[in-house]
């Protein structure tokens, strides 16, 4: 097991915005007494000096070589213990920098070469408008882990999407600072910092994110429509699942929805795949409707079912622990109420 944490190839890719995955890397490299070598493709070893300095960055070694064969001999010859690529897209191997074959190539030769020699590569790359891994899908499947870095508002967050070796959906909170980026210690409070108080459409959700559970809002607002067809637009959230509880509100608890535009929002920026936030997007949307707002002490976790029904979720224990630490001192949640109209005529009717 020993040996096996040791020679892990953890060629992990940070998708990210210019300049915060660079101090992503940097701070890692701060914290590790190992020889760290960071290939400087995006930006000049000028830049990457100048951010290491601010961020008190010493022992690096910066290389400027993108030409794939003449990179593994050196590395070969005076191998690292970890190695940083910044990015994946610069390499030229076999093609043009950043072409399908080239960034194959490349990923492949630095994944065998971490395996034989026992370095520790992380490899930066980019991603598309849609979000996702911009190359070959053969690059996430070589790799033992992936990680995103996306923009939540102020906040950065860095999410897992794969690990061989451990959970996926981890989340990591931070905040830009000019020592470089900090951990927020309770993402919970940040996220609902700018919360507002007695508004109706409004409804404070426990998700899970991983093993992290996070208190969210959610937002909606219903608008008359001017358009035969009424919009639906939903952002950080599963967009189906919100459409179907949509159809839930309309067919079981009869609340008219089909001449009103429907906006739901995750504020804060995140985005969350979670079933247990059903509860919250019904009440919401139901309080934006009818114009009343929740408790502002309220918080709600549960997957709502076609039928109507509250249903259990995991770690709901969790959620609930999380809830209580955030300072809600009534949640609903799957144990204290079955039914959907149950939940409604309590704090709504």
């Amino acid at each position: 097991m020993e040996r096996r944490e040791q020679i892990l190839t953890i060629a992990r890719q940070l998708f990210s915005q210019r300049g915060y995955h660079a101090t992503l890397l940097l701070e890692l490299a701060k914290h590790l007494t190992r020889k760290v070598y960071y290939l400087a493709g995006e930006e000049s070893p000028a830049q990457i000096k100048l951010r290491a300095r601010r961020l008190g960055v010493k022992d690096l070694l910066l290389l400027k070589e993108t030409r794939l064969e003449p990179l593994l001999t050196l590395l070969e010859r005076e191998p690292p213990e970890v190695l940083f690529v910044d990015s994946i897209q610069t390499i030229e191997a076999g093609g043009s920098p950043g072409s399908l074959v080239a960034v194959r190539e490349a990923t492949h030769a630095f994944v065998r070469l971490a395996k034989e020699e026992g370095i520790t590569t992380l490899l930066v790359g980019h991603v598309t408008k849609e979000g996702v891994v911009a190359g070959p899908k053969s690059i996430e499947h070589a790799v033992d882990a992936t990680l995103y870095l996306e923009s939540a508002g102020v906040y950065r967050v860095l999410r897992s999407a794969k690990n061989r070796f451990g959970p996926v959906g981890e989340l990591g909170v931070f905040r830009m600072e000019e020592e470089g980026l900090v951990e927020v210690q309770n993402p919970s409070e940040a996220f609902l910092l700018e919360r507002p108080l007695g508004v109706p459409g409004s409804a404070i959700a426990l998700a899970l994110a991983g093993e992290r559970a996070l208190a969210l809002e959610v937002q909606a607002l219903a608008a008359r429509t001017p358009f035969p067809a009424p919009r639906r637009v939903v952002q950080g959230l599963d967009a189906r699942r919100v459409d179907m509880v949509l159809a839930v509100l309309e067919r079981r608890l009869g609340l008219p929805l089909g001449n009103l535009d429907i906006y739901v929002n995750l504020a804060g920026g995140l985005k969350v795949q979670d079933p247990g936030l059903d509860l919250a997007v019904a009440l919401a949307v139901y309080s934006a409707v009818v114009g009343k707002a929740l408790p502002p002490d309220l918080a709600v976790v549960g997957e709502v079912g076609l039928l109507g029904e509250v249903r259990s979720v995991m770690g709901l224990e969790r959620r609930l622990r999380e809830g209580e630490r955030a300072g809600f001192f009534r949640i609903l949640h799957p144990g204290n109420t079955k039914a959907l109209k149950e939940a409604v005529e309590q704090y709504l009717g």
